[in-house]
């Protein structure tokens, strides 16, 4: 064999037509070389764009897309606004266009307003995904979903139902009135109330803090002396739950209104122990992030196209499967209490 191989290969050294079948034959070893044990890509260019740059939730999820793309021997970056507004990242995606990265992976502050710009770089053969947040299916291959959306909105409003004993007035804090992943939640929160069982729920306002801590503290400070009776707070973005947890620790309504949502276990663990907060829920964003790195480089190797029913590797978080519209699911939420707070640290 080695004979053979040698043999192949020796004619390739001679003269001007010789050297050019050298050169291609060269750069199609270095490419076999340049592979990871999964067969992707090494040296790949992958910029994560989150909603804001200084999200604390963002953060978490973005270094773990970091961690994954440095597995991977791949360049990675984090690029992006300071505010979450819908049309805040298209400056930033037309700039990774002209940087020809390898692939975006993106948080869509707006299901519509990025599209036109992520299909402008798929079409110079940059792979797009996005995560936590989707865009309309067509500005993107594949989307990386925390959980399923359907499970994590219904989830808000059985949890809710416990804390204040299944009767009251509540509201929703949101993040800004745009966000994909939010309207999806409550639009499955609102589905759920229909139920007889939440008969005696009663919904009263669902409130904007665009995802800004001072924002937050303020529409949770309105929403109390706006509605005497409200006996919960459901606010599905982490930036929301830790300013309404921080109002109402120093509230007289401490331990009158219940407030739940999504947030992390160290942002919250604070709040849980000094019984301004009894439960609540999320994902581990960081595997989020390092999921969604893996499905771009899975992207860009070649080895998926975002097709339902692919399957790629996706390092400590095994083989993953692509859903109906290139979603792939991380997993199900986890509920947070002071039973078990402590043993998460994310």
């Amino acid at each position: 064999m080695m004979k053979n191989f040698a043999a192949l290969t020796r004619p390739v050294v001679r003269g001007a037509l010789s050297g050019a079948l050298c050169l291609t034959f060269a750069a199609v070893s270095c490419q076999v070389m340049a592979q990871t044990s999964d067969g992707l890509k090494k040296d790949l260019k992958i910029a994560f764009i989150p909603k804001q740059i200084n999200n604390p939730y963002e953060v978490i999820a973005d270094d773990g897309g970091m961690a994954a793309i440095k597995e991977l021997s791949g360049a990675g970056k984090v690029v992006g606004p300071s505010d979450a507004g819908a049309s805040s990242q298209v400056q930033y995606i037309n700039t990774l266009i002209t940087q020809r990265q390898n692939a975006i992976v993106i948080a869509a502050n707006d299901p519509n307003a990025v599209v036109p710009y992520l299909k402008k770089a798929m079409a110079q053969g940059i792979k797009v995904v996005t995560f936590d947040s989707d865009t309309a299916p067509d500005g993107r291959q594949v989307f990386i979903n925390q959980a399923n959306a359907e499970s994590i909105g219904r989830g808000q409003i059985q949890l809710l139902s416990k804390l204040i004993g299944g009767s009251g007035e509540f509201a929703i804090l949101s993040a800004t009135p745009n966000a994909t992943n939010q309207n999806t939640w409550i639009k499955y929160m609102q589905d759920e109330l229909k139920k007889p069982e939440y008969a005696k729920i009663k919904l009263v306002k669902i409130a904007y803090g665009d995802d800004d801590d001072q924002k937050s503290f303020t529409e949770t400070q309105g929403l109390l002396q706006a509605y005497p009776n409200l006996k919960g707070i459901v606010s599905p973005t982490t930036v929301g739950i830790s300013a309404a947890a921080r109002y109402l620790s120093t509230s007289p309504k401490k331990g009158q209104v219940a407030i739940t949502g999504l947030g992390t276990p160290n942002q919250m663990r604070a709040f849980v122990k000094n019984g301004t907060v009894q439960a609540f829920q999320l994902w581990n964003p960081s595997d989020l992030g390092y999921l969604a790195a893996y499905a771009a480089a899975n992207l860009a190797s070649g080895k998926i196209t975002g097709k339902e029913g692919e399957t790629f590797a996706a390092g400590k978080l095994g083989s993953r499967t692509i859903g109906k519209d290139g979603e792939v699911v991380l997993g199900p939420p986890t509920t947070f209490d002071a039973g078990n707070i402590d043993n998460f640290n994310f």
